[in-house]
């Protein structure tokens, strides 16, 4: 049975994506993105409640994104892969690797077909948008929270 503080955690982490995907909706869907909300897919290496919650929110913001069931199906099946390794990662530097990795040849298997544009084109551009969003913002913000110790909810030596 899991405990009240990891459901809040995992309820928290759904919807601060969620809003954040919504605050920012008009760079956040489509084949050129950059899903500032993907800054959050470095918590799982510090907090299991977020596979869940990352989970649950790209489900919830792909809900509104207007893209079908591809975008909630897929987004979100790749968004889980993503989570479980990064929480997998043995050191800060790979843990936004694996949401950058999976979603850039997972979620253009879809969006490729969906606005008829070239894969691998499809490809860059969700790879540059998630080297922005995970690299750039959520890599600083993963380190912030380990110098400072927060939010902290694993067992990793840290």
């Amino acid at each position: 049975m899991l405990k009240t503080n990891y459901l809040v955690r995992m309820a928290f982490i759904a919807a601060l994506y969620t809003t954040i995907n919504l605050v920012f909706a008009p760079i956040s869907y489509g084949p050129m993105q950059i899903r500032i909300a993907e800054a959050l897919t470095i918590l799982p290496y510090i907090d299991p409640a977020a596979i869940g919650g990352l989970f649950l929110g790209c489900i919830l913001a792909n809900l509104w994104g207007g893209l079908g069931i591809a975008d909630v199906l897929g987004g979100s099946l790749c968004t889980l892969i993503a989570a479980l390794l990064t929480y997998k990662m043995k050191r800060p530097i790979y843990a936004p690797m694996p949401p950058v990795v999976i979603n850039s040849l997972g979620v253009s298997l879809y969006l490729h077909i969906l606005f008829k544009l070239p894969y691998w084109l499809t490809v860059s551009y969700i790879f540059m948008g998630q080297l922005i969003a995970c690299y750039l913002l959520g890599y600083p913000l993963l380190l912030v929270f380990l110098k400072r110790k927060i939010w902290i909810y694993t067992d990793k030596k840290i």
